[in-house]
């Protein structure tokens, strides 16, 4: 709650199969993800990168980015993001 005061925003995000987050417009800050369980692929502008449990991604906010499951079990992952976005 009221993560808008703090310099991070860390959030526990589920994504259900075949479905996808939320699309994040192109923003100043940073942002950080660990995938808990299942695989997602994140798309950050023109870019795919798959990820699968145990990894992390690292990007910088200046291009339009989400994460989808093409998958068919759900996948969680922790994202942090500087400035608060969510």
């Amino acid at each position: 709650p009221n993560a808008q005061k703090n310099e991070m925003e860390p959030i526990l995000l589920e994504i259900l199969p075949e479905r996808k987050s939320k699309e994040i417009v192109p923003h100043d800050g940073q942002e950080f993800g660990y995938v808990l369980s299942g695989k997602v692929t994140l798309v950050y502008g023109s870019r795919k990168v798959s990820l699968k449990k145990g990894e992390t991604f690292y990007i910088k906010g200046d291009e339009s980015h989400y994460l989808e499951n093409d998958s068919k079990s759900v996948a969680r992952i922790i994202w942090v993001t500087t400035p608060p976005i969510f």
